[in-house]
C-alpha cells in the first residue's frame, strides 16, 4: 500500500513559468517586479502598513528583533513551546529569551504567565500563533501597553488566519510569516516581515537594505546611498518571489482545501475525545484558523509513542512538535524560565501531528482517520 507522507509540497502549476519569466527578464536579485507583486499582495490582503519579502521566516524574525532595538541586558518573553529560530533571533541581538508556559487549550502564549514574567529588563513580547490559531492578542497588547513593550507576532503558521476579524501578523508592532516548504503557501524557503507600527517603517527599509538608505536614493531623496544603520541581506531573491507569486495567486483555494481536511479530522475524532482517548485542537470563539496543521494530544508519552509506531506500521507518517526550548541545551545556556512550564512539558511529550497538505486526496484522509481510530483504540486497550 502506498505510504502517506506527513507533508508533501503542493504545486499550483504556474510557479515554474513565473520562475522562467523572472530568469529571462534578468534582475534576479531582490526588489524586482515579482517581489513587488508579493509584497503588495501581502500588505493589501492583511492590511499591514508594509510587507517586506524575506529569504526565510527566520530572516523576518531576525529583522524584527533588530527593529525592536534589542541589546545586552534586554529580555524578551516568549513561549517555550515554539521553534528555536525565534529564540535564536533574540540571542543574536545579545538579549535574553524568557520562557513561559502556554494555554493548554490552544498551545499559545498564556497571558497570565506573561504578566508574571514582565520585569524591568523586559523589552518585547513574542506571540507565537500555534497551528494558525491566534493568541489572545487583546490581552497581550494590554500587558505591553503601559510600559511600551514591543509586540512581535510569530505568525509563521498563519497566512489568512484571523483574530476577531483581524489578520494575524498585523496586531502587534511587527509580524512575520514563513513560506517554508511545510507551510500552506510555500516558496521552498521564504518569509515576510509585516511592519504595522508606522514609527518603524523608515528604519525597516534601512535594515532591509543592509543598513543603507538605498531606498531613499532610488526615490531621489538623496544623491547617493550610504551606510546609516545596522542591517543585513534579509530580502528574498526574485526567483523565490516568482515561485511564491504562483502560490499567493491560489492562496485562498489552498487554504480552503486545508480547512476541509482539518474539518474532516476534527469531526472524525470527536467521539474519541469524548471517550478520553485524545484531545483535539481548540479554536476559541472569535478565531478563524487556516488549516495549517492538525494534532492530537494523547493521554501519556508512551501512548503517543505507541500511536506513532502504529501509524508508521500502516504506512502513515506522523510527527511530534516541539522539543521545549527551556529544556534544550541552548535554552538553558542563553535563556531563563518563569514558572514550572508544566503544560509545555506535558503537551510536548504527548502531541502528535497528522498528515495535512493540499493534494492529500479524500481516500487518503479516510485512511488516516481509520488508522488513527484503530491505533488509539489499540493503545487504550493495551493500557486497560
Amino acid at each position: 500500500m502506498k505510504e502517506i507522507p506527513f507533508n508533501h509540497p503542493f504545486l499550483v502549476g504556474t510557479e515554474l513559468g513565473y520562475v522562467r519569466q523572472a530568469a529571462e527578464e534578468g534582475g534576479l536579485e531582490s526588489g524586482g517586479p515579482f517581489t513587488a507583486r508579493c509584497e503588495t499582495w501581502l500588505a493589501d490582503t492583511t492590511g499591514a502598513k508594509r510587507a517586506l519579502l524575506s529569504h526565510s521566516g527566520t530572516g523576518g524574525l531576525e529583522a524584527a528583533m533588530v527593529l525592536a532595538d534589542l541589546g545586552p541586558g534586554d529580555e524578551v518573553i516568549m513561549p517555550s513551546f515554539a521553534y528555536p529560530t525565534m529564540a535564536t533571533a533574540v540571542v543574536r541581538q545579545g538579549a535574553t529569551p524568557v520562557f513561559v508556559d502556554v494555554d493548554p487549550r490552544t498551545l499559545n502564549l498564556d497571558p497570565t504567565e506573561v504578566k508574571k514574567a514582565v520585569g524591568p529588563q523586559t523589552k518585547a513580547i513574542v506571540a507565537v500563533h500555534y497551528g494558525g490559531v491566534g493568541c489572545e492578542m487583546d490581552e497581550l497588547l494590554a500587558i505591553a501597553a503601559p510600559t511600551g513593550l514591543t509586540v512581535i507576532e510569530d505568525a509563521a503558521h498563519c497566512l489568512l488566519a484571523t483574530y476577531r476579524d483581524r489578520p494575524l501578523g498585523t496586531l502587534g508592532d511587527l509580524g512575520t510569516f514563513s513560506f517554508h516548504h511545510t507551510k500552506n503557501v510555500s516558496s521552498g524557503e521564504g518569509g515576510a516581515l509585516l511592519v504595522n507600527n508606522p514609527a518603524l517603517l523608515e528604519r525597516a527599509e534601512v535594515v532591509w537594505e543592509k543598513g543603507t538608505d538605498r531606498k531613499r536614493f532610488e526615490r531621489g531623496e538623496v544623491d547617493r546611498y550610504t551606510w546609516v544603520d545596522i542591517g543585513s541581506s534579509f530580502a528574498a531573491s526574485e526567483l523565490t518571489a516568482a515561485f511564491l507569486w504562483g502560490q499567493l495567486e491560489a492562496a485562498e483555494e489552498i487554504t480552503g482545501r486545508r480547512r476541509e481536511i482539518w474539518n474532516r479530522y476534527h469531526e472524525a475524532f470527536a467521539e474519541l475525545e469524548a471517550e478520553g482517548l485524545a484531545q483535539r485542537p481548540v479554536v476559541p470563539d472569535g478565531h478563524t484558523h487556516n488549516g495549517h496543521l492538525y494534532y492530537l494530544v494523547l493521554p501519556t508519552p508512551s501512548a503517543r509513542d505507541a500511536f506513532i509506531a502504529a501509524m508508521r506500521a500502516k504506512g502513515i507518517a506522523t510527527s511530534f512538535h516541539y522539543v521545549p526550548l527551556h529544556s534544550s541545551p541552548a535554552g538553558r545556556r542563553f535563556g531563563r524560565s518563569v514558572g514550572d512550564l508544566a503544560e509545555t512539558e506535558r503537551l510536548s511529550s504527548r502531541l502528535v501531528r497528522l498528515p495535512l497538505w493540499t493534494g492529500l486526496d479524500s481516500d487518503s484522509v479516510a485512511r488516516v482517520i481509520d488508522a488513527a481510530d484503530a491505533a488509539l483504540n489499540d493503545v487504550a486497550s493495551s493500557r486497560a
